[in-house]
């Protein structure tokens, strides 16, 4: 099925430059790997380069880059040995600082002891 049809409702609300990332990652994975799993999180490794997750929708990052040490993986080494995602917030790109901000702004309790990980998971917990 054509990643247009597959949308997830995250990107439904994001800009259109974000859905056609992950559309046309999307597609070119089924053509490699075939439907599945591994083109929707091929097609999320392609987006989160650019984008990261804020609340319900993807924005843009202000420098690209991997938003987390699974996505800084590729090929064997990203299926072999896989590593934790945050859920799609750039924990390799923001300082503990504005991870911090953050999760004050969603409400996050006991945020001033957490470590930049434990921000970041909390803050993929709240969005």
């Amino acid at each position: 099925m054509p990643g247009k049809d597959e949308l997830p409702d995250t990107l439904k609300r994001s800009p259109k430059k974000a859905q056609r990332t992950w559309i046309k990652a999307h597609d070119s994975a089924v053509e490699t790997y075939g439907e599945g799993e591994r083109a929707h999180r091929t097609a999320f490794s392609a987006l989160k380069h650019s984008y990261e997750k804020v609340v319900d929708r993807w924005e843009e990052k202000d420098e690209k880059g991997p938003s987390d040490p699974q996505a800084a993986k590729g090929g064997r080494a990203a299926r072999e040995r896989p590593s934790e995602t945050f859920g799609g917030v750039d924990v390799v790109g923001n300082s503990k600082e504005e991870l911090y901000e953050r999760a004050k702004g969603l409400g996050v309790k006991g945020r001033s002891k957490m470590s930049k990980e434990d921000l970041a998971r909390a803050i993929a917990r709240k969005q």
